[in-house]
């Protein structure tokens, strides 16, 4: 920016300069037009202005004039009679001209008036020749005058000096200026640039502060954004490892021990043989809901859709009956579409009334229902088991997390329950901006419920 304010400066100069010295020219010329209409003048009148009285030769008219026209500090008058310079002006002048016998010889030839340029110690001069001839006289006469134009020039280039030194500072102010201004401005950036370099593996909280609604705090919100991204992926990524690694463990350490323990017997590798199948579709299980977890947070997690809730509800209480004998239910049906993921809200459903199956019995009630209340959508399972311990209500949606009932614990986690359901439940319902809770009705048992927003299907991209 100082370079091409410079380079404007310097041109600004440049053209001043330039318009400066033509306005000068002008002047000049000006000048020697000037100084011919009052020779002409006087020529014209043929009167000697000392006596009054008529010229009688070319060296009178010259004379008369020289005398009664005094030229300025930077001009000179000379006169030239028969080929030799006669007369100048009585002040001493920058330069003699009348003894450049170039110019002298140029004068006496002259037969019109003719303007020139000429060099002489004061510089360059430009010039006009003025021939005048008088009847009766013989003799050829002119008179030269001079504008030393290099002399005039003092005033050009002290204002030009003036704005060149003026331009200079001002350069030098807007250097500091934007100095000032560009490190306030790029500060920003270079706290952007200083929180990526601080950033690791290990330590993502690290977060800019967001200052206006320019370019710059846009890119800061921007990158803090970012890190949010990169922190949950961290965090994800993590808690996969350390999920896999403590539920994982106990199924590979029992099949460890029943192969190491596993003898020639029929019978014994038949029981070890089944044992050790349960326990590697256990573990598959458990990969499997691990990784729905793992994907959750992903963009792409969702596939929204038409979701038609009547069908919903309907159809999943006919996928249900096969999971055991129960008294099934459709509690209530909304008979309203909306944008959502059909097969993920299936998912969580499915989920839940597996749940409710592991712990109730045969005489037992479960309720599968959708509702729209204001702009929510509810997706509940009802049934009327032991119920949650209140204590237990919130962590129940946490991996791994087991709650014992209100009547007694929850022997069926023991044999295949890995923890992880409700926790993808609850993982379905954020991934729709919702969230998932359980409650108990007054007349027992437990009710776990999909809180959902409400949205048309003009949503749909």
């Amino acid at each position: 920016m100082l370079l091409l304010t410079g380079l404007a400066l310097a041109g600004s100069v440049a053209v001043t300069w330039a318009v400066l010295s033509a306005r000068l020219d002008d002047q000049v010329g000006g000048e020697l037009g000037h100084e011919a209409a009052k020779f002409r003048d006087h020529a014209r009148r043929g009167v000697d202005p000392a006596t009054g009285r008529p010229v009688r030769g070319v060296d009178d008219v010259l004379t008369g004039h020289l005398g009664q026209n005094l030229p300025d500090r930077a001009e000179t008058f000379f006169s030239v009679v028969d080929g030799r310079a006669d007369r100048r002006s009585p002040h001493r002048p920058p330069a003699r001209l009348d003894r450049d016998a170039a110019l002298v010889a140029r004068a006496a030839r002259a037969t019109a008036p003719e303007q020139g340029w000429t060099d002489s110690a004061a510089g360059r001069v430009r010039y006009a020749v003025l021939p005048v001839r008088v009847a009766g006289d013989p003799r050829r006469g002119a008179l030269v005058v001079a504008e030393f134009r290099d002399l005039e020039r003092g005033g050009v280039t002290r204002a030009t000096r003036v704005l060149a030194v003026s331009s200079a500072g001002a350069l030098a102010a807007a250097g500091l200026a934007g100095w000032l201004i560009a490190g306030r401005v790029l500060a920003p950036i270079r706290l952007v640039r200083h929180a990526a370099e601080r950033i690791g593996a290990s330590d993502l909280t690290r977060r800019l502060e967001v200052r206006g609604n320019d370019d710059v705090a846009a890119l800061a919100r921007t990158f803090n954004t970012m890190l949010d991204r990169l922190e949950s992926a961290f965090a994800a990524q993590r808690r996969f490892a350390d999920d896999a690694g403590h539920e994982l463990r106990t199924p590979i350490t029992v099949i460890r021990g029943h192969l190491e323990l596993m003898d020639d017997d029929p019978a014994s590798a038949a029981e070890t043989r089944r044992l050790l199948i349960g326990e590697l579709d256990r573990m598959g299980r458990i990969v499997g809901d691990l990784l729905v977890l793992a994907r959750a947070d992903r963009p792409d997690f969702l596939a929204p859709g038409a979701v038609d809730l009547a069908d919903l509800t309907v159809e999943t209480v006919a996928k249900s009956r096969g999971l055991g004998p129960r008294r099934w239910r459709v509690a209530e049906t909304a008979e309203v579409r909306v944008a959502a993921d059909g097969q993920r809200l299936t998912q969580a459903l499915m989920q839940l009334t597996a749940n409710a199956v592991r712990h109730t019995g045969a005489d037992d009630t479960i309720e599968v229902g959708s509702a729209v209340r204001g702009a929510r959508v509810l997706l509940w399972v009802r049934d009327t088991g032991p119920g949650v311990a209140e204590e237990d209500a919130e962590r129940i949606f946490d991996r791994f997390a087991r709650a014992a009932p209100s009547g007694g614990p929850r022997a069926a986690d023991a044999p295949d329950g890995a923890g992880l359901g409700l926790a993808i439940v609850a993982s379905i319902a954020r991934a729709h901006g919702g969230r998932a809770y359980v409650s108990a009705p007054p007349d027992g048992g437990a009710r776990f419920v999909l809180d959902l927003p409400l949205t048309p299907l003009e949503a749909l991209p």
